[in-house]
């Protein structure tokens, strides 16, 4: 029996959120099968199956996070088939089971579960390899009536540990764990009820007796929606046994009470990114007001050409191969301040990152090596990027290593603002709404009149890392910018 452990996907994630299992209790799978989807600090990630064989349990339940080294999953190899040992036969209703003797004298050896049969590697790495030794079984103080009560209790106890024993269950230590009750029996008082803790937690506030609540939830899980329901019609009684005050004015209607979210997965790496990068490089903003007509004009003209016929060309394209060449007078926004070290380290190329928002958290995926591509190569890169984005598939490997990016707020309909610089990098340009707007140009003439006209105008904001890059390092850039972006043909002097 091989226990597949929750793998180390690399960029130094210790832990992930278990979204979807591909697979069920009794499939048949074969190496590299996808079974199952997690949700790390960068991304989603389809995990294959280091082992082929008939899944056998599911050992963490979706929606769980656990860290790297925990096994999830439980498969019986093809090996194992024909030599399964009997089974001992169930022991009387009420009898304590006995501890499972050892197989063959070597039920303590330290093993490996993650190394994969000679010959059949897999498409991920399969974490620490840390030696575990094998589970017993436990004795509880009463056993289920069943061998479903049984499955139930081992996959809701909670999570594994990365050296491969059983963590803390869900129920505190001081109550003790009790049969099931018959159905339709209803649950005692004692009975501890099967949740997680933040539907725990939403009982607790709501005062809502969670061994009063119908569990509708797998295996007889209490769900948020159960405890919400109770709490609703009043059916719940009070975990101290008194009785709901009666309603006043001052209620909070049904459907506006407060609800929470946890923050896990990309959110939470997200928020602790903005936080190490807000408190630690002193940002500086300046804006710039451009006249992006002459852009306009050039990408009406670039999406009519057979080189764009297969990339979706927009603005974003032109904007960034300006800060391409931009950064040839300005290295400095293409580098790092390494505080260790206390040294300027000059990144050899440009990779460029686009902040993107998803369900999950806005992410960062980066184009490596941008500064060498041709534009229809960058346009191409850029839509494989932003479209990997919005499914959520972006890798962590793609979001490491960024070292400029450009953040487009103007699809909000935005027309600036001050960004945080992502961490490792020394700049970010926000990139505000292209809108018509009446704008002063010039007509040419010897007495120099000028007139009004309405252009396609765009604001532009850089922060960038004033421990480095200075005033008139940032201006520059943000100058040369706007005046490729004003006339594109500028760009042949850089």
């Amino acid at each position: 029996m091989a226990e597949y452990k929750l793998p180390d996907v690399g960029e130094g994630l210790t832990e992930a959120e278990i979204v979807t299992w591909k697979v069920k209790v009794g499939d048949e799978i074969a190496v590299n099968d996808v079974v199952v989807e997690i949700e790390t600090a960068k991304s989603l990630v389809e995990l294959p199956s280091p082992y082929a064989g008939t899944v056998t349990d599911l050992l963490v339940p979706e929606g769980e996070t656990v860290p790297v080294g925990t096994p999830i999953v439980r498969i019986a190899t093809a090996d194992e088939a024909g030599a399964e040992p009997a089974q001992p036969a169930e022991p009387a209703e009420g009898a304590e089971p006995s501890e499972a003797p050892p197989s063959r004298g070597q039920a303590h050896d330290p093993i490996d579960t993650n190394v994969p049969p000679e010959g059949t590697p897999t498409l991920v790495g399969y974490g620490p390899r840390e030696s575990a030794a094998r589970r017993r079984q436990r004795k509880g103080s009463a056993s289920p009536s069943t061998e479903a009560a049984a499955a139930t209790q081992m996959q809701l106890q909670g999570a594994f540990t990365a050296g491969g024993a059983q963590s803390e269950p869900v129920v505190e230590a001081d109550e003790p764990a009790v049969p099931a009750p018959p159905v339709g029996e209803h649950r005692r008082a004692d009975v501890r009820v099967l949740a997680k803790p933040p539907v725990r937690k939403l009982a607790k506030d709501l005062g809502v007796d969670l061994a009063a609540v119908e569990a509708t939830g797998p295996h007889g899980t209490v769900t948020r929606d159960d405890v919400q329901q109770a709490a609703g019609s009043g059916s719940g009684a009070t975990s101290s046994e008194v009785a709901a005050p009666t309603a006043t004015p001052h209620d909070v209607p049904s459907g506006l009470e407060d609800r929470r979210e946890p923050v896990k997965g990309v959110r939470k790496m997200m928020a602790q990114a903005m936080v190490s990068s807000a408190f630690s490089a002193p940002h500086v903003t300046e804006w710039v007001t451009v006249d992006v007509t002459p852009t306009m004009e050039l990408v009406d003209r670039l999406k009519a050409r057979r080189e764009f016929a297969d990339v979706r060309v927009s603005p974003l394209l032109v904007i960034a191969k300006a800060c391409l060449l931009a950064m040839r007078r300005t290295p400095e926004i293409n580098s790092t301040w390494d505080e260790e070290a206390q040294e300027v380290v000059y990144k050899g190329q440009v990779n460029l990152g686009i902040a993107a928002a998803t369900p999950r958290g806005l992410v960062v995926p980066n184009v490596k090596g941008a500064q060498a591509m041709s534009l229809g190569d960058l346009a191409g890169a850029l839509n494989e990027l932003t479209a990997t984005a919005r499914d959520g598939r972006t890798q962590p490997g793609d979001m490491s290593g960024g070292s400029f990016t450009i953040t487009n707020v103007g699809v909000f309909g935005v027309d600036a603002g001050t960004p945080i610089i992502n961490p490792g990098e020394s700049a970010i340009l926000a990139v505000g709404a292209i809108n018509r707007r009446p704008w002063v140009v010039s007509t040419g003439s010897t007495d120099g009149a000028d007139e009004i006209v309405v252009r396609r105008v765009c604001t532009l904001a850089l922060s960038f890392d004033h421990r480095h890059v200075d005033g008139e390092k940032g201006s520059r850039f943000l100058a040369d910018v706007a005046g490729i972006l004003e006339d594109p043909a500028s760009a042949l002097l850089f």
